[in-house]
């Protein structure tokens, strides 16, 4: 946040004593009432509260997540209740140069201020359970555990301090860069009859960031797990698919649609994303379908901070990306929709071949294909039939055919020296030539050979229907794709019901007539 805004900040603060400005920063006993006295609006603007619903328990979750993205600048960092969100101890200012991390001199100072709320924490506990008389600036502090339940979320507190750091440049770079995928996302998520909405999720994933990995191993703007990738996509040394933006957001789709078929409504679904459906399930089995008391109640063993928080962060980062205008008033430069040509390899190939047929080059095509892996690129490795590759806009109107099959080059036979005596060649050896001496008789040129003539003239072929069958991990959508018709005409030519998008490995679909 800028400094004028911090400053703001402090004027607002309620009038008390100069040390618990000094402990307590400049936070506010709830997020709301921060919101609206940094310039932003302070109404809760959710959306559609039928399909995302933002029950009580968790609004203070998404008020936090929603300053993190579009409030508190990667310079500021707030420390507060790991499990109620909504206490705020301190939102302050990093100290010194602001970096994309922290260096070692931060990293002591954030150190020192968590260790500071904790040693406050529980002596402000014992004081309570022993009934000892409070200080206004015990006081004060006690108070912020009023929305959260009062002395009962003060038991334990000193051990759930965490500090948390705003990302508001990273996710309004975020916002820029989705308007590239925005629209195609958008789409796939209709093929599949899910909610457009769940276009945003990148926005938690990485945003936006098509490079992103995560320490865990998750790759790619919709960070798969390659062992999750692969169920959905192609993930090898040479094609990871999960770097593919618009691969990866059918992958996403996929994995969306089964698990809300499965878990019975969206916040379980997308909060399965992070955790895993059985994860969820057993959630669910233990307290019920309701998210926000899953959040609250569930205790599971690998139900931490990130899965807690996640469907929050999802319905905060949606409300952000959908209302630019109200978070980043400096304005959003959206990059152009990607408008690239798509083909799929009938044949496998080297890259360097795919290029000179389209006439472009290998390089070019590498920064399109973010799905290639080092072996593709340089050239130690092919790309296997059935990759998708994407080319430049306008390729495949200038040139409408596939590469031809790839043939390695032809070994040339080396003649051996004249010293040596020739060795019988084999005629069909094209660099072989045949020497004479005075004994031998020249040898008669070879007739042409004949060719019979058929007196039956060739008859037109008919045309037929076309067929495909239907491979291990393929989709409607991918078939469709593959070859050069909608989903909608697939399913036409099919019999199948407009929001059916099953199909198995081996079906026989016909794809044209």
């Amino acid at each position: 946040m800028r400094p004028r805004a911090l400053n703001a900040r402090l004027v607002w603060a309620l009038p008390v004593s100069a040390s618990l400005l000094l402990m307590a920063g400049c936070a506010s006993n709830n997020l709301e009432s921060q919101l609206g006295d940094t310039g932003h609006p302070t109404q809760r603007d959710y959306g559609d509260s039928h399909t995302f619903p933002v029950p009580a328990e968790i609004q203070d979750n998404v008020d936090f997540w929603r300053h993190v993205y579009g409030v508190w600048s990667r310079s500021e960092v707030a420390i507060h209740d790991d499990e109620h969100l909504g206490v705020i101890y301190e939102v302050t200012r990093i100290p010194g140069l602001t970096q994309a991390s922290y260096n070692q001199l931060q990293q002591s100072w954030l150190k020192d201020r968590v260790d500071h709320y904790r040693f406050r924490l529980a002596d402000l506990e014992r004081r309570v359970r022993n009934n000892q008389p409070l200080t206004a600036d015990d006081k004060a502090l006690l108070a912020k555990f009023d929305r959260a339940g009062g002395v009962a979320a003060l038991y334990g507190a000193s051990e759930r301090v965490r500090a948390q750091r705003g990302i508001r440049e990273k996710f309004r770079r975020g916002v820029e860069i989705s308007g590239r995928y925005d629209r195609t996302f958008r789409e796939i998520m209709r093929q599949y009859g899910l909610p457009e909405d769940l276009a945003y999720l990148p926005h938690v994933e990485s945003s936006f960031q098509s490079n992103a990995r995560s320490s865990a191993g998750a790759s790619g703007i919709w960070q798969f797990m390659p062992a999750t990738g692969r169920q959905y996509m192609t993930v090898n040394g040479h094609i990871d698919e999960r770097y593919d933006p618009i691969i990866a957001a059918e992958g996403a789709a996929r994995y969306l649609s089964e698990a809300h078929r499965r878990l019975g409504s969206w916040p379980l679904a997308i909060t399965s994303y992070n955790h895993g459906q059985g994860g969820i399930a057993n959630a669910k089995s233990q307290q019920g379908g309701d998210i926000g008391r899953i959040v609250r109640h569930y205790k599971g063993s690998a139900f931490g901070f990130a899965s807690r928080n996640y469907y929050a962060e999802f319905i905060a980062a949606r409300e952000v990306a959908r209302h630019p205008e109200r978070y980043f008033p400096e304005g959003i430069r959206y990059e152009e929709p990607w408008r690239y040509d798509k083909i799929v390899l009938r044949n496998s190939m080297p890259a360097v071949h795919l290029a000179q047929h389209y006439g472009t080059s290998k390089q070019q095509l590498a920064e399109l294909n973010l799905h290639w892996r080092d072996p593709v690129i340089k050239g130690d490795g092919h790309l296997p039939a059935g990759t998708t590759v994407w080319l430049p806009a306008g390729t495949t109107r200038r040139i409408a055919s596939q590469p031809p099959a790839y043939a390695r080059p032809a070994a040339v036979a080396r003649t051996e020296p004249a010293t040596r005596p020739a060795a019988a060649t084999p005629a069909a050896t094209r660099t072989a030539v045949a020497k004479t001496t005075p004994k031998t008789k020249p040898v008669a040129a070879s007739k042409a050979p004949i060719v019979a003539k058929s007196s039956t003239k060739t008859k037109p072929a008919k045309t037929q229907t076309r067929y495909h069958i239907v491979k291990p991990q393929e989709t409607l959508y991918r078939v469709a794709v593959q070859n050069g018709i909608s989903v909608e005409e697939l399913r036409k030519l099919n019999k199948m019901r407009p929001d059916d998008n099953r199909i198995l490995p081996g079906q026989k679909l016909i794809v044209g007539i």
